[in-house]
């Protein structure tokens, strides 16, 4: 997408000469001869870049410039003027001009200076999304799978990513690795290069998540201070990725929609509409035919995200991938703690192809990483195993097929918190070597550990890093 430029300019033949050269430059330029038209059209569009003359019919260039600026504090305006001074060359620069140009000037040099503001403006939008971005991954880095499931939804993944303006929702239960489909679908995409970002629906309150998505102007609300670029504006060439799209509160929905058909948004607060190049890609665990028939999502929005439809099978659903993905699991555990990589011992095979997996990947992770604490490097055998696993094996039963109600079960939740509690006991209180293993921050570790009560660890191991 061209960027587009503002000229503030009195002198009609200096401002429709800018707006030629400029034009055939490949930018988008609109021009206006006063500095009220300017500050209209500036807060009514977006951007890249302000060319302002100071002496102006009916207001001063430097106040000009403050307003600008005061508006949007990233916003890049080159001044321009035919009475060069020192004095007011500082006031432009403590202002917050980018540059300074003394009249008359060689258009060469203003292309340079243009080209470098430009340029300029790109590094810190990407260092915005560098901020704020997840870890990009390769095409399927990461997923396992030779079954018939997994391998299907490889081709649909690979055909819909092709489709770089497609919006597309991502189906399956949780831990089954929707996230990691969604970067996939971004690094197969001619979009690769462009940025990667995420947002959360469930982790936000409405209010914040609008600000957050949209971003807002200054004095948008009592804490907005000055404005601020939405992910939307940040991911403008490349994919956001909205996770937990069931969680989405009703009032963005229609929000939501709208730019999704029109790639036109506002900032909270804001007037000027903001156009985007975006591809949008969700992913819920929930039921949304459900709640598209109970009305607490939009039909108009489902249907729109599902014209791209990726459904990610259950763990249970590809046994064949079970010892695979438990290899390659205890692979990665064991470089990051340091460990040799151990095999999986005789009986453990059966129990793990035999379970149900009700927290899928995500589960299986978390039990070889446990396993291989326990095992110290050693094969991994039934005793290394959650209760719930190897149970039945330990007690020289075969394994039962199928959902059982043995009385050793626990629920998910339940699976959770111990497990949580055997890495940060195995690694003496080390939060920050807990969470890696966990595959969480260290934020959430804490949070957990503050949910579920355990202040007398806390302080037995407060001083842990």
């Amino acid at each position: 997408m061209a960027e587009r430029i503002l000229v503030v300019e009195d002198d009609a033949t200096i401002r429709v000469t800018l707006a030629e050269v400029l034009g055939k430059q490949g930018y988008e330029v609109d021009a206006v001869a006063d500095g009220r038209a300017g500050l209209a059209r500036f807060g009514a569009q977006n951007y890249g870049l302000v060319l302002l003359d100071l002496h102006l019919p009916d207001v001063h260039g430097l106040e000009v410039l403050k307003a600008m600026r005061e508006s949007d504090e990233q916003a890049l305006v080159l001044v321009m003027t035919a009475y060069p001074e020192v004095r007011t060359a500082v006031e432009c620069v403590k202002a917050g001009a980018y540059d300074y140009l003394n009249k008359p000037f060689e258009l060469d040099d203003l292309k340079e200076v243009v080209r470098r503001a430009l340029e300029t403006r790109g590094l810190r939008l990407e260092v915005e999304r560098l901020r704020i971005s997840a870890a990009r991954a390769g095409p399927l880095e990461g997923m396992v799978g030779a079954g018939p499931a997994f391998l299907a939804m490889v081709d649909v993944t690979r055909r819909i990513a092709g489709a770089a303006r497609m919006p597309v929702l991502v189906r399956g239960e949780s831990g089954t690795g929707k996230e990691r489909i969604a970067q996939a679908i971004h690094a197969l995409s001619t979009r690769a290069r462009g940025p990667w970002v995420t947002l959360n629906c469930s982790a936000l309150a409405e209010g914040l998540l609008e600000s957050e998505m949209f971003g807002h102007e200054r004095g948008a609300f009592t804490d907005a201070k000055q404005a601020k670029r939405g992910l939307l504006e940040l991911a403008d060439g490349g994919t956001l990725f909205l996770d937990e799209i069931g969680d989405l509160a009703p009032a963005l929905q229609p929000k939501l929609l709208r730019v999704i058909e029109t790639q036109l948004f506002r900032r909270v607060g804001g007037q000027k509409e903001i156009q985007v190049d975006v591809r949008f890609v969700a992913a819920t665990n929930r039921d949304l035919d459900a709640m598209v028939k109970a009305g607490s999502f939009r039909e108009d929005l489902y249907y729109r995200l599902a014209v791209g439809m990726i459904d990610v099978p259950p763990l249970r659903e590809r046994r064949e991938d079970i010892l695979p993905l438990a290899q390659c699991f205890l692979a990665q555990a064991a470089r990051v703690m340091g460990m040799g990589n151990p095999e999986l011992g005789a009986g453990s095979a059966p129990l793990l192809e035999d379970y149900r997996w009700p927290g899928n990947v995500r589960e299986l992770r978390n039990v070889m990483e446990r396993a291989l604490i326990l095992s110290g490097s050693a094969p991994i055998l039934p005793v290394h195993l959650p209760r719930e696993i190897a149970g039945a094996g330990s007690s020289g039963r075969a394994p039962q097929r199928g959902p059982s109600v043995a009385a050793d079960l626990v629920s998910l939740e339940e699976a959770e918190k111990q497990h949580i509690r055997f890495v940060l006991e195995s690694c003496r209180g080390n939060k920050t070597q807990a969470a890696r293993l966990l595959g969480i921050t260290r934020l959430t570790l804490r949070t957990k550990i503050n949910e579920y009560g355990w202040t007398e660890f806390l302080d037995r191991t407060g001083n842990a890093a």
